[in-house]
C-alpha cells in the first residue's frame, strides 16, 4: 500500500472521529440549554451538533470574513452550540409547537400522546 494513501486514510479517520465526538458534545450542550423535551436519540444529537457546527461557524465566517474560527476550539464550541441551539429552536417552531392563531394572536399548542393509548391530546395553553 502506498504510504501517502495510508497517511491520508489515517488522517481522514482521525478527522471523522473528532467531528463525531465534537458534534455529540455540541448537540448535548444545545439540548441541555434548550428547555423541554426533544425527540431523537444519539444519532439525532450527533447530527444536530455537526449541523449546528456548520451553521454556527459558517454564519460567523459569513458575517465576519476577517475572523477565522476553527470548529474545535473554545470560540468554535460557542459558535457551534449557538448554531445547534438555533437549529433546535427552528425545529420546534416548524415542528408544530408554535402556531399562529386566528385573529392575529399567538396560540401555543402542546401535542402529547397518551401513555397507554394511541389518542393524541391537543390542549390550548395560552
Amino acid at each position: 500500500m502506498d504510504p501517502n494513501w495510508q497517511q491520508f486514510l489515517e488522517k481522514s479517520a482521525n478527522e471523522l472521529l473528532v467531528w463525531v465526538g465534537f458534534g455529540t458534545i455540541t448537540g448535548l450542550t444545545a439540548k441541555a440549554i434548550m428547555p423541554g423535551r426533544d425527540p431523537g436519540g444519539a444519532v439525532a444529537t450527533l447530527l444536530t451538533g455537526v449541523t449546528g457546527t456548520i451553521i454556527g461557524c459558517g454564519s460567523l465566517s459569513f458575517f465576519y470574513p476577517e475572523s477565522r474560527v476553527t470548529p474545535v476550539s473554545l470560540s468554535g464550541f460557542a459558535c457551534a452550540t449557538g448554531g445547534a441551539f438555533l437549529l433546535l429552536l427552528f425545529y420546534r417552531i416548524l415542528g408544530g409547537s408554535l402556531f399562529k392563531g386566528m385573529g392575529g394572536q399567538d396560540v401555543i399548542l402542546h401535542l402529547s400522546k397518551a401513555r397507554r393509548g394511541q389518542k393524541t391530546i391537543i390542549r390550548d395553553v395560552a
